[in-house]
């Protein structure tokens, strides 16, 4: 058995997409260079590398839906396309000169803190690699979610996640069945409507869908952009505090809740017009339980004549037919997962091990938590960015992100300006941090009867997802760093030698 040499570094970043970015660059803006960044993928871009479906958007604008410090001017339209958005993450990283310090197709298998010498040590298949400060940046939307589907290994079509695309799989002319009816689902189903045979959606619930107000960017616009970019951080401010105004209905607020859900289901009226097609894709929970979604083409899309909507969840396969849990089966080519991602329970979570062995999974058993929503008890020097508590349902989450930065730098400076060697929560600080949380987060649309959401923990019932306040109040309380609430280990002394004196 041949041990492999640690490679040594002062940070080691785990993840490549808005997060890991954000991190790395503003490293290198402080001349800090002692880093690698980590990335399983054969290229960088977390999300909007592996999502390539047809029709993939954001769903947030995109001059907020950026980097405060990497404006762009060259934006196609206000909700941009996928590959653009890929597109501006990897002329980041090249720009900000981060390509050099990332190693891809380096999955890491173990991340673990190492008592006796106060250091992460990190595994990936063929490398290891030593560091004082381990940063995650693996997010919320990293590893798809397969429900397990009696008969689907029998299955004689083709099988899928809206997350792995297969581009390769012609549908035109097929019957496809979609599982489904979030985010990715209407941006899926529109495009694949076009060319299918057939499209069978499987709808467990209806989701709230809100007209996009999209618009595509002249090129006139784009110069301008370019010669005033103030202008664009006008705008971006715009659209931040017009979405802020948006929370006061996840909120629960009575009035604001009423109109949500009014112009929601003016929007559905207005679109479909056959009574019983419009009640089955007539939500039955509160708005904003689950993400409100923004489409204009989803519900005419639903009206077409090739498309037939099963108002119950994929419950079975047989062979050729897929199985509604109303009991009503559909004989299909292919099985579109639109199914999300394992988000309330990271799978990174069973690879971080901190103190006395305890693995993140072990310490998460009621849920995910965080101090300050970005660090963890009984895990020394270990930053989570994009992590518990960080979702958002109404706002940009790479302002999270950016705040989230903020923290991990003046954390990192001032441990260097007192000397200090560790830094981990205290577990009382972290508990109140939490349950203050959680006590916030009574009265809102997540926690309100019968809502079942992917923000919730499926064990524990605990918000564990989301961000429960403005996201203004997230910056202005985790955006920068303070030593209260965290145990502090200083560095050790260099021992001083002994003088020897000479003979009288």
């Amino acid at each position: 058995m041949t041990t492999t040499p640690s490679q040594s570094f002062d940070i080691v970043i785990v993840g490549s997409g808005f997060a890991g970015v954000a991190m790395a660059a503003q490293l290198k803006r402080r001349g800090m260079d002692d880093f690698v960044l980590l990335e399983r993928a054969d290229d960088i871009g977390g999300t909007w590398r592996d999502n390539t479906y047809p029709g993939a958007a954001c769903d947030v604008p995109s001059p907020l839906y950026s980097f405060s410090f990497r404006l762009n001017p060259d934006w196609s339209r206000l909700f941009a396309p996928g590959h653009e958005i890929l597109r501006y993450l990897k002329d980041v990283a090249e720009e900000e000169g981060i390509m050099p310090h990332v190693r891809l197709s380096t999955p890491v298998e173990e991340a673990a803190w190492n008592e006796a010498t106060g250091r992460w040590t990190v595994r990936t298949a063929n490398s290891v690699f030593d560091a004082r400060v381990l940063v995650f940046g693996m997010g919320h939307l990293a590893d798809e979610a397969m429900p397990a589907i009696p008969g689907l290994q029998g299955f004689t079509g083709d099988v899928f996640h809206s997350a792995r695309w297969r581009h390769d799989i012609d549908v035109s002319g097929k019957r496809i069945g979609i599982v489904g009816s979030g985010a990715s689902a209407i941006q899926i189903v529109p495009e694949v409507a076009k060319s299918a045979a057939e499209v069978v959606v499987f709808q467990r619930s209806a989701p709230y869908i809100m007209p996009r107000l999209d618009r595509a960017f002249s090129e006139s616009d784009r110069r301008t952009f370019r010669r005033n970019p103030d202008l664009m951080r006008e705008m971006r401010e715009n659209i931040f505090w017009y979405l802020e105004s948006t929370f006061a209905s996840r909120r629960g607020i009575p009035s604001y809740l009423k109109e949500n859900k009014r112009l929601a289901l003016a929007h559905l009226n207005a679109q479909v017009q056959d009574e019983t097609l419009r009640a089955v894709l007539t939500p039955d929970y509160e708005i904003g339980c689950k993400r409100v979604l923004l489409s204009n083409d989803y519900y005419p899309t639903m009206t077409r004549e090739n498309v037939v909507v099963e108002p119950s969840a994929l419950a079975g396969v047989d062979g050729a037919t897929a199985q509604g849990a109303s009991g009503a089966g559909y004989d299909v080519d292919a099985l579109i997962f639109c199914t999300g991602f394992e988000a309330a329970r990271p799978p990174f979570a069973k690879i971080v091990r901190g103190r006395h062995g305890q693995t993140l999974e072990d310490a998460w058993a009621d849920g995910m938590e965080a101090f300050a929503s970005t660090t963890a008890h009984g895990f020394p020097n270990f930053f989570m960015l994009n992590g518990p508590n960080t979702g958002l349902g109404h706002n940009s989450i790479v302002y999270i992100i950016e705040s989230q930065v903020d923290y991990v730098l003046e954390a990192l400076d001032w441990m260097e300006r007192e000397g200090v060697a560790t830094l981990e929560p205290d577990a009382a600080a972290q508990a109140a941090y939490v349950d203050g949380l959680q006590d916030q987060a009574r009265g809102t649309v997540w926690l309100s009867n019968g809502c079942k959401s992917w923000y919730l923990d499926p064990g524990s019932r605990k918000l564990t997802l989301v961000w429960p306040d403005f996201t203004h109040a997230f910056r202005h309380r985790n955006g920068s760093f303070s030593p209260s609430g965290y145990v502090a280990e200083p560095r050790a002394e260099p021992l001083v030698p002994t003088p020897v004196l000479a003979d009288a």
